[in-house]
């Protein structure tokens, strides 16, 4: 596949790196030298120097013969112009365009966003898909990953299994024996650092992080299996009054009528405008590093203190601050890729991690074949993806034993009809099944080839 990225900052560059790892023909471009010269030396990919809506630059890169172009600057209108230049001069099948200003996507202008008009076939909007991927870690706060498939039938889960674990130890096929009744699925941990697709006479052990499938009825269920039966909490104060932390305050006041929320907002301005928007929550200016403003928070009755500024070190430090004040639970947003471990070391419960996000949003309309959604786990190593099985696909027809195209791949879960089904050996993929799997990131491509068919391409 032939892809033109626009933009190279933590992004671009994020998903430059995954489709070219995979052997995509890549070319980036950007209006700053430096990032590109990064690109180029660290990626094999083709690196144009310029701004991503000009004609002659996009021709460099190579618009003409591309498959995709994937508009992620920090402008949104230079990505929508993007899109717009690749339709009208290049023709390029598939633009997507990272749009933030949520005014854009208001439903009374949305029709702006098509082929008519500015032709953007998908849009993608991190502030409120890094606020959606907050609040399901408020609703599950004994889980450090969670992310929905199957129109929310499926739910993704990844959980900490600590010294008190009661199921440490035990292979996951007496799991199944121990509750017969439970519709969920170990599909790979994170151990020592690595991601480990586990077999049903693995077990788990104490350290890991685990990631499960579950139907979204047996989810909590699940964690306190893991010995996780914390209560989400009503008590919420957020650091950085942004776009994501304004984004989650909002829907908390609506979703949640007994959640009391305060925002600590260093920006005298900002914290002006978001207290006249919001409706309960208690806005404060100050530095969420300051011990007076966190004690005028009421951090130390906090039941959880979310750090969302756009600053990592903020949120870590606020954070820890927060934990030694009282705050029961912490959440960091933390953006960049090599402070996650390091979060998590610290004592961090959860943490966010927006590229990774964005970059999963993307990849599913990159991914060929009939997949419906994709979500990165493991920082990027391996994948849960969500895809329907076509007549003619090798996974159709035969137990999953009998497959020899497995390794690498555990399937967590069938939707049959409305119907999670929980796999097992025995299982027989049907065609129009959804089929919830995970997979290490080297075999991604034999998943797109599990689910496509070549007549459709021809």
């Amino acid at each position: 596949m032939k892809v033109v990225i626009c933009g190279a900052g933590q992004v671009g560059f994020g998903i430059a790196e995954r489709l070219a790892g995979e052997q995509n023909d890549v070319s980036i471009v950007d209006a700053d030298p430096r990032r590109i010269q990064v690109a180029t030396e660290q990626l094999d990919v083709r690196g144009v120097v310029g701004h991503g809506s000009h004609p002659d630059v996009l021709a460099r890169a190579g618009a003409e013969q591309a498959d995709m172009l994937i508009a992620v600057t920090l402008a949104d209108e230079v990505n929508m112009v993007a899109c717009q230049v690749a339709h009208s001069l290049f023709n390029v099948p598939t633009k997507v365009a990272r749009i933030r200003a949520q005014t854009y996507l208001q439903p009374e202008w949305r029709e702006m966003l098509s082929r008519d008009h500015l032709p953007v076939d998908v849009v993608i909007s991190p502030e409120v898909e890094v606020g959606e991927t907050v609040l399901r870690r408020l609703s599950l706060p004994g889980a450090v990953d969670t992310v929905s498939f199957a129109d929310g039938a499926v739910v993704v889960a990844g959980v900490v299994c600590g010294e008190d674990c009661p199921v440490a130890g035990t292979p996951l096929r007496e799991l199944t024996q121990l509750f017969p009744d439970l519709r969920a699925t170990v599909v790979a941990v994170l151990r020592g650092g690595k991601p480990v697709v586990l077999k049903s006479g693995d077990q788990i052990e104490v350290g890991d992080v685990a990631y499960f499938v579950a139907a979204a009825n047996q989810v909590k269920r699940t964690l306190s299996i893991f010995g996780h039966d914390e209560i989400p909490g009503q008590r919420i104060v957020i650091a950085g009054g942004g776009n994501i932390g304004t984004y989650v305050a909002h829907e908390l006041e609506q979703r949640n009528a007994a959640a009391k929320i305060k925002i600590i907002e260093s920006s005298r301005e900002r914290a002006q405008s978001i207290a006249e928007t919001l409706q309960r929550a208690v806005v404060l200016h100050g530095d969420a590093l300051a011990r007076d403003i966190l004690d005028e928070a009421g951090v130390s009755d906090a039941d959880t203190m979310l750090s969302l500024t756009n600053d990592d070190r903020i949120n870590i430090l606020s954070c820890l601050l927060a934990k030694q004040l009282g705050a029961r639970r912490i959440l960091s947003l933390v953006n960049e890729q090599g402070y996650a471990a390091f979060a998590q070391g610290l004592g961090i419960d959860a943490h966010v991690n927006p590229r990774q996000i964005t970059v999963s949003k993307i990849l599913q309309h990159v991914r060929r074949g009939r997949i419906h959604r994709v979500h990165a786990l493991l920082d990027g190593t391996g994948e849960v993806i969500e895809a329907e099985a076509l007549e003619t696909s090798p996974l159709v027809g035969r137990p999953l034993r009998d497959l020899d195209v497995m390794d690498g791949l555990r399937v967590g879960a069938i939707v049959r009809n409305g119907e999670v089904l929980l796999p097992t050996g025995d299982t027989v993929v049907r065609a129009q099944d959804r089929v919830v799997l995970f997979a290490l990131a080297e075999r991604i491509k034999r998943v797109e080839q599990l689910f496509r068919v070549s007549l459709e391409f021809f």
